[in-house]
């Protein structure tokens, strides 16, 4: 039983990844950020901070990894944002 809960966690997490990471991929090389809604990655930013904790208190790796690299791509997302809507916009 287990090992079923860490392949599932393990396949979870891969997907999660996979399917996060093409848009970080597409923002960092277009600077591109008028589609994206800043309160959505600010609050997937702050989710995945808050299962990091969980997962390291539970000892989850998969969680943990997960949302280490989700976390991080929704950090380089809302600093790009935050950038194209209130700095590069200055008159």
């Amino acid at each position: 039983m287990e090992l079923a809960v860490t392949i599932f966690g393990w396949a979870a997490s891969i997907c999660m990844v996979l399917g996060y990471l093409p848009q970080a991929v597409h923002t960092i090389r277009t600077r591109s950020t008028d589609s994206i809604a800043m309160p959505t990655f600010v609050m997937m930013g702050l989710g995945g901070i808050f299962f990091i904790v969980q997962g390291v208190l539970l000892s989850n790796w998969p969680l943990v990894v997960t949302n280490v690299i989700t976390s991080l791509c929704s950090i380089i997302i809302t600093a790009i944002k935050i950038y194209n809507d209130y700095l590069r916009r200055r008159p």
